[in-house]
């Protein structure tokens, strides 16, 4: 099995746990950082561990409830069992599994499947971006009645230097990066330190023609905390790169 055909397959086994569980008021908990956590973000992240540990025993996983790295070896297994935990518990249809196989630090191959539209985004390095099998790619637009997915926190900042944006948040930046890569918006900030919500983007958004770098406009490591993230078309990427930097300040 093609570790692309493998990636897949996780993700349609875990797509039918996350649809099954996806109900109104369902029960959840909250882990020291504020955020929420359910039964199926455990479930997942579990199921995948076990599968790597049957079909690539010297592979290690980094999940975001769970993670398996006793091999210390080349190829690591990237994980967000449901990016977007926040809507999925409360009843919104904008999460997303997310997956990417990382070799020595660097992204090799992304797969993120939006689970409630059957959109399922994969790319490999050097290969293009695809969903559900046909190329994507993101747009050339600038900000200018463009739309861009952005943090709470700098929300109203950024509304009042672009006028002419549409700031949303969606509370998935995965969900937000593979709407970059398909051409609908043309960037997201990520101003957190996990590997997990970014890895796949990184490959996904850059084969589809996008951007991908740390808050600083840099290439990093996805094998352990990351400096943020800003995912964008390319066309963006610069002059919203001064204004996190200034933000950072």
């Amino acid at each position: 099995m093609t570790y692309k055909k493998f990636a897949i397959s996780l993700a349609k086994k875990a797509g039918k746990i996350i649809k099954k569980d996806f109900i109104a008021g369902m029960k959840r908990e909250w882990k020291p950082d504020g955020s929420p956590v359910t039964k199926t973000d455990k479930a997942v992240n579990r199921m995948v561990i076990e599968r790597v540990k049957k079909y690539f025993p010297s592979h290690d996983v980094l999940g975001e409830e769970e993670s398996s790295r006793s091999n210390n070896g080349e190829y690591l297994w990237v994980c967000d069992p449901v990016d977007g935990t926040v809507p999925f518990s409360h009843g919104m249809p904008n999460f997303c599994f997310s997956l990417a196989l990382v070799k020595n630090g660097k992204p090799i191959l992304g797969v993120i499947y939006d689970v409630m539209m059957d959109r399922m985004y994969t790319a490999e390095l050097g290969k293009g971006a695809f969903m559900n099998g046909k190329r994507v790619r993101v747009n050339k637009q600038g900000l200018k009645q463009s739309v861009v997915f952005w943090d709470v926190k700098t929300t109203s900042e950024m509304f009042a230097k672009y006028p002419k944006v549409f700031w949303l948040n969606t509370w998935s930046v995965c969900y937000a990066g593979i709407l970059i890569a398909s051409g609908y918006a043309v960037a997201t900030f990520y101003d957190y330190t996990y590997a997990h919500d970014i890895a796949a983007l990184k490959v996904i958004a850059e084969e589809a023609g996008g951007k991908v770098t740390d808050r600083d406009g840099k290439e990093q490591r996805y094998d352990s905390k990351i400096n943020g993230a800003l995912i964008t078309n390319g066309e963006t990427h610069a002059e919203l790169l001064k204004f996190v930097k200034d933000f950072k300040k």
